[in-house]
């Protein structure tokens, strides 16, 4: 039997008190929830994730060898959703040559091994960045939504 798959990257600061994951950027009712949730929801929560990594990745990082980079995942073990994005394959890239630079000869990327760590920093800086001003921003949205029904209510 196989584990749902889900964004966990084993490192949730939600346990800390943060409103967003350090870990995987879902928002900590995300977290919790993301067992009842339906396949529509989590395909949603997936969408907004890949398009953060895309937003980040993609300009910070090429792809220069996309057979390269899939068969890195695969020996790996990385499980993807089928539509996973350029930007969540490159994540996961990244993530494994971070912690084994020797990996990255054949992980498919236009990366040195000299400036890995610092992608990766700017990386982590920029993504948990945009994942907290996506929460302050369904924040707001839910707030607004909250008053303009609330006015609905009182006519």
């Amino acid at each position: 039997m196989t584990a749902a798959l889900t964004p966990c990257a084993g490192k949730c600061s939600t346990v800390f008190g943060d409103s967003v994951c350090r870990g995987c950027r879902r928002f900590s009712h995300e977290v919790i929830h993301w067992n009842r949730y339906s396949p529509e929801e989590q395909r949603l929560i997936w969408q907004r994730l890949d398009s953060q990594l895309d937003q980040i990745l993609l300009p910070l990082v090429q792809i220069r060898d996309e057979q390269a980079l899939d068969e890195l995942l695969r020996s790996q073990q990385v499980r993807l959703l089928e539509k996973a994005s350029a930007g969540r394959k490159i994540y996961h890239a990244l993530r494994i040559c971070q912690r084994n630079p020797a990996c990255l000869e054949r992980a498919g990327l236009n990366v040195s091994a000299l400036h890995l760590q610092k992608i990766w920093q700017l990386f982590e800086q920029r993504i948990y960045s945009l994942a907290v001003a996506s929460f302050e921003l369904a924040w707001l949205r839910a707030a607004q939504f909250g008053e303009t029904a609330a006015g609905a209510n009182s006519l």
